[in-house]
């Protein structure tokens, strides 16, 4: 063999060695990395450049955080594969919510109770004349007392339904606390609906005697309740009014946020109905609480408050020391009568025209 033959053998062993050993090389480098995805699941991609087992914190941050991805159906909803605000307000309603509604509850009863105590009823200075004026109509009252006995039936229900899993499992246990909520659910809902419709009624029918006046502010500046003698104001007091107001607003939120719970449909997102869920709560929380002192003044801390809004009418004494400018102006109408049976008859007539 020549010389240029040796030099031709030895450039193709050369070229094939080099051949040979990079074939090798690549070989080992994608055993390497098949070797490493299967240690590691999280590695690799899926085919089609599309997200899948890739290790991506910032995208697995925005899914926590409720960030919405992009879906091909119509139900755009289905985008968001976390709802962070259900989390957000189920930290709510088991937390702050109950905890804060019950302690402004308890507050109030511990309130109007030590009230009581302190100050017992507020008696009238004066004696009875036995003349009485009609403070209310028979229409006026049916309608108090419907409003009244709802307001108390879905305030207890509403109760069980915020706090009986705080209040009422730990004495009764879980059995008897779903058997009672559910109970208390049906009746809410039942019974919600039939106090909007009785509410708008009531706020109807006692709306023109509710605005504020000259003198309303006067009356709580000299005490209100408390001073020796009792500061004239017209057929509501600040209070009284202030009550009014109260319902009509806080009254009102109650009203659209429970028909927003029980027609869920109304509302396009679940948000709106947390929202609802938690308006709906602080309403009733406070109403329940302002109601406390209502009730107390209404029925047991006020003498001669009852009669009003039992038979009707008010003793002459009673409405010139509580009321005394719609007192002066019943008396100068002639609308004062010698007894019961006649303030009964005149109340009546009133309704009738």
């Amino acid at each position: 063999m020549t010389s240029r033959g040796l030099i031709h053998l030895f450039r193709t062993f050369a070229f094939t060695t080099l051949m040979v050993w990079g074939l090798a090389f690549a070989l080992s480098g994608g055993v390497k990395t098949a070797f490493a995805q299967a240690d590691n699941p999280l590695a690799g991609s899926v085919p089609g450049e599309v997200k899948g087992s890739n290790s991506n914190s910032d995208l697995w941050r925005g899914i926590n955080h409720g960030e919405p991805g992009t879906v091909s159906i119509p139900d755009q909803k289905a985008a968001t594969l976390i709802n962070r605000t259900g989390e957000d307000w189920r930290l709510v309603r088991m937390g702050p919510l109950p905890m804060w509604g019950g302690v402004l509850m308890g507050i109030s009863l511990v309130g109007v109770l030590g009230f009581a105590l302190v100050y017992g009823k507020f008696k009238l200075h004066g004696e009875r004349t036995g003349r009485v004026i009609p403070r209310f109509s028979q229409a006026e009252r049916w309608v108090h007392w419907f409003v009244a006995s709802l307001f108390i039936m879905l305030g207890l229900t509403g109760i069980v339904i915020l706090l009986g899993r705080f209040l009422l499992k730990p004495v009764f246990g879980a059995d008897v606390l779903g058997a009672l909520a559910n109970a208390s659910l049906q009746a809410h809902n039942l019974l919600g609906p039939i106090f909007i419709v009785a509410m708008l009624i009531m706020l109807v029918m006692y709306f023109k005697d509710n605005f504020y006046q000259k003198g309303d502010f006067t009356w709580a500046l000299k005490g209100g309740f408390f001073s020796k003698h009792h500061p004239p104001s017209w057929k509501y007091n600040l209070g009284e009014k202030s009550w009014y107001w109260l319902i009509a607003f806080a009254g009102t939120a109650l009203s659209l946020s429970g028909v927003f719970l029980i027609f869920p449909t109304l509302l396009d997102d679940v948000q709106g109905m947390q929202l609802s869920h938690i308006v709906h709560a602080i309403c009733a929380v406070v109403l329940i609480a302002a109601s406390l002192g209502h009730i107390y003044l209404g029925i047991w801390g006020v003498e001669g408050a009852l009669d009003s809004m039992t038979l009707g009418y008010v003793d002459e004494t009673w409405g010139l020391e509580h009321h005394r400018w719609w007192a002066e102006e019943e008396i100068k109408k002639e609308r004062v009568v010698e007894g019961a049976p006649d303030a009964v008859l005149a109340a009546k007539h009133d309704q009738a025209t």
